[in-house]
């Protein structure tokens, strides 16, 4: 292997001695974001390896460890001003259709201030995203599925890492075993779980754990992986995706097809908000149009093809545009149920202003779902009560949420008993495995998560704006490092977004005709114009650094 990646290397050197004139500017020093080791070992040790195989091409890389707070608020607001980041896409249950994995991640209309962060701009994946979201027929949508995930692995606008195999735990002396719901591609973490966990004994709290800390608790805001596990619990939405993957009615007492575009639903009597006041047909129309009126941005993609909202009674009646086979997944059961007396003033206000609806943040949330927020005490906790008045009330009496960054200490929190049931472990899950063999009272489930983590490379920013040259940065990492290395072996290698725990969706050859390896990755920048020179990668042709290095 390192005399080919030495024959490999050496004719890029004899290419930039050969053709001195042909050689651009030294490509500036790149910096990759990453959360601290302290808190998700995994992606920094991952962030690490890369590092170490892209310096290899003749690239200066520096890997910048931040808070994630900070990384996100750079990464969201400053989309010009960063390289590339680690990053993570959760399973949610509203995922098991891949709409919003397809359609909201790359589509360009998404890249000013929506998902699409990274600034991928591709007319024939627009057009192929466009496609499967209108595709009623399962067949051929499944063929635009495919194709998408084929353009993007030759542009990789990601660099694909791993679909985590996530580990969970909980204490079965506090719950019982039985009552714990493993969701296909999401795991025991789920709102399945908590509405229908039983006591095993007299404690009736839910206490799990968090390495990243809460950064809003807002239904018009997708503000992190931690975040919505609390949105989900305290805002009902129309329709929620069951364990089994397929959408059922949820604050809606049924759903039905007229036509192609027209969906009846008939929301559920005697439903009330936190604050006492009735949920009204009219606080479902208005929900969706906040999502779609511009106040909203990572919600507006779900909302967009919607052509309008009519109310007789206790149905509400949704005209799309066009048809869209994921409308009842990604968007009914998606959307968070809003009261219109709170935010109605809220987003006039706001319509003034150049902030959105994603800054602002309730004293006090309101909701109308099985859990009511109680406290939020920054950086340690956030509790919920049990909606008891709930039509899926839950078991326990609270769900409590525990800020814990280090691997370690949560751990030893879950062995003592401060919390009961571990929402994340980031640190080598044998290590959860051996502790709950030692103890006898831990219970540990393993799962294909249907989300997944990458490096997202910014495509406003030379030189990321070159497919060839992000192609071969993905190349050049062995995804089975990263799987045994930094996943300890909990993790499948990955290059598409469509996990294989959505086996229907999901394209193997993509991943099986993905090759990897320094020689792989050097040949891709010789035959794309870039030269080595002392050691150092160059530009193609005369290509000018446009950005200033930090």
């Amino acid at each position: 292997m390192k005399s080919v990646l030495r024959s490999a290397f050496a004719a890029l050197v004899v290419t930039a001695i050969a053709l001195p004139a042909w050689a651009g500017d030294p490509i500036r020093k790149i910096t990759v974001l990453s959360r601290p080791q302290a808190g998700q070992q995994a992606e920094f040790q991952s962030v690490q390896l890369i590092a170490q195989e892209w310096r290899k091409l003749g690239l200066d890389v520096e890997v910048r460890a931040i808070p994630w707070e900070q990384m996100s608020d750079e990464v969201w607001y400053k989309r010009d001003q960063w390289d590339s980041t680690a990053w993570q896409m959760v399973g949610r249950p509203e995922r098991s259709d891949p709409d919003e994995l397809i359609f909201n991640l790359f589509h360009s209309s998404t890249a000013k201030d929506g998902y699409n962060f990274a600034g991928y701009l591709n007319k024939d994946y627009d057009a192929t995203a466009e496609a499967q979201r209108g595709e009623i027929d399962p067949v051929k949508r499944k063929a635009l599925v495919f194709k998408a995930q084929e353009i993007l692995s030759k542009d990789q606008p990601y660099m694909m890492l791993v679909h985590p195999k996530s580990t969970f735990a909980f204490d079965k002396t506090v719950w019982k075993p039985e009552s714990v719901v493993n969701q296909s591609g999401i795991g025991i973490r789920n709102t399945w779980t908590f509405l229908g966990i039983e006591p095993a004994g007299p404690k009736k709290d839910v206490i799990i754990n968090s390495s990243d800390n809460i950064k809003a608790i807002n239904p018009l805001y997708i503000s992190g992986s931690v975040d919505s596990w609390i949105t989900e619990l305290v805002w009902d939405r129309l329709l929620r995706v069951g364990p089994d993957g397929l959408p059922k009615a949820w604050a809606a007492e049924s759903f039905t097809w007229k036509d192609g575009t027209t969906v009846d639903v008939k929301l559920k009597s005697g439903m009330k908000w936190h604050d006492g006041k009735p949920v009204t047909p009219e606080d479902v129309k208005f929900s969706f149009e906040a999502a779609v009126g511009g106040e909203a941005p990572m919600y507006k993609p779900f909302a967009t093809n919607i052509d309008a909202i009519t109310i007789n009674g206790d149905v509400i009646t949704f005209k799309l545009k066009k048809p869209a086979a994921s409308f009842v997944t990604s968007s009914l059961a998606k959307v968070n149920l809003i009261p219109k007396h709170i935010w109605e003033p809220i987003l006039k206000d706001l319509a003034t202003k150049p902030e959105t609806a994603e800054s602002y943040q309730e004293q006090m949330p309101i909701g109308s779902g099985p859990f009511k927020f109680t406290s939020w005490a920054k950086n340690e906790s956030v509790t919920l009560a049990a909606n008891k008045d709930h039509f899926a009330a839950p078991k326990v009496d609270r769900w409590i949420l525990r800020i814990v960054p280090n691997a370690e200490a949560a751990l030893g929190m879950l062995r003592s008993g401060e919390i009961n049931f571990m929402g994340e472990f980031t640190g080598d899950p044998q290590v959860l495995i051996d502790a709950a063999k030692k103890d006898g009272d831990l219970e540990v489930v393993s799962t294909v998560d249907m989300g997944f983590r990458y490096i997202a490379f910014n495509e406003r920013r030379p030189p990321f704006n070159d497919p060839a040259f992000r192609r071969a940065l993905s190349e050049a990492v062995d995804r089975q490092l990263i799987v045994k290395a930094a996943y300890r072996g909990f993790a499948v290698a990955s290059n598409s977004i469509v996990s294989p725990a959505l086996e229907y969706w999901h394209d193997k050859s993509v991943v099986d005709s993905f090759k990897a390896g320094q020689a792989v990755a050097a040949k891709t920048l010789k035959d794309a114009g870039y030269t080595l020179d002392g050691g150092k990668l160059r530009y193609p042709g005369d290509t000018k650094e446009t950005v200033a290095a930090k």
